[in-house]
């Protein structure tokens, strides 16, 4: 696999081409992704910002949340039928209709609110990561016995006794009901937390139906490698200590494990000369 990336030279306007040349093998491809950085470590001061190693884990989460995303929706509605309209004319005999189609604008996604959710009219939601928290304003002095709360793993019912449910349909996303709880502040805001069974994905709405928010517009809190899962954690861990052992000139953690081996060797054979042994 042959990329071509640009590299902004500070002494012109124009971004200079370098070549980057490595081959994706399937079976490994940590070793592409190390010669990815080696090569930003060549070429670019990347590496050297104290944010670096936050910004690669929000890219391997963005990633990652791109794989779990469903297909896309099919749309439900029908394009709507042209309207005909008659134009009136002085010679009503020889004009003819004419027909008028109107175009169905598609809905632009939803920006989030501040808590990364969506205000609808009789509840609104937030989100992190981990959790979603539910408010729904309720009359003044409601007690917690007038409250009617089912949470379960797909489906959330919320309402008052003796009145139509405020919200009932299926959740966007799996949940932990035993993780979850409810309670009522101040006698008028019901407060539901329900806790994500996926903790790596922004949910686009609460309740299926609603409408949907554009995640790509989220702002999540600054990430850290303590919020990846152990596997991505300890890829990441490595690949930025390869990497900054190459700037220092110092040994790779495969090279590190290679010398082990090579030393152990040693050890086991001293009637061997190992002056000028390399190990590929």
């Amino acid at each position: 696999m042959a990329i071509i990336s640009e590299v902004e030279d500070e002494s012109s306007t124009r971004p200079s081409i370098l070549p980057f040349r490595a081959t994706l093998v399937s079976s490994n491809p940590l070793a592409f992704i190390e010669k990815v950085f080696n090569f930003l470590g060549e070429q670019s001061d990347f590496l050297k910002k104290s944010s670096a190693e936050e910004e690669i884990a929000a890219a391997v989460r963005a990633a990652k949340e791109k794989l779990r995303k469903p297909e896309k929706k099919e749309s439900v509605e029908k394009k709507k039928k042209p309207v005909v309209k008659e134009k009136p004319t002085m010679a009503a005999s020889t004009s003819e209709p004419i027909k008028v189609e109107e175009k169905k604008q598609e809905a632009s996604p939803i920006a989030p609110n501040k808590g990364n959710g969506y205000d609808l009219e009789s509840y609104s939601w937030v989100q992190t990561l981990q959790e979603v928290t539910v408010n729904i304003p309720v009359p003044s002095g409601t007690k917690a016995r007038s409250v009617v709360c089912e949470i379960k793993k797909n489906r959330l019912k919320l309402g008052l006794k003796g009145q139509d449910p405020i919200i009932d349909g299926e959740l966007y996303r799996s949940v932990k009901p035993d993780d979850c709880y409810w309670n009522i502040e101040d006698q008028k805001m019901i407060s539901i937390l329900l806790t994500k069974q996926d903790q790596m994905e922004w949910w686009k709405c609460c309740v299926k139906g609603e409408p949907e928010i554009d995640t790509q517009k989220v702002e999540p809190e600054n990430s850290k490698l303590a919020d990846l899962d152990p596997e991505t954690r300890s890829t990441v861990e490595k690949m930025m200590f390869d990497q900054r052992q190459k700037q220092m000139g110092l040994p790779t953690s495969d090279e590190l494990q290679k010398q082990d081996i090579l030393k152990k060797f040693m050890s086991q054979h001293p009637e061997m000369d190992f002056t000028n042994a390399k190990i590929n």
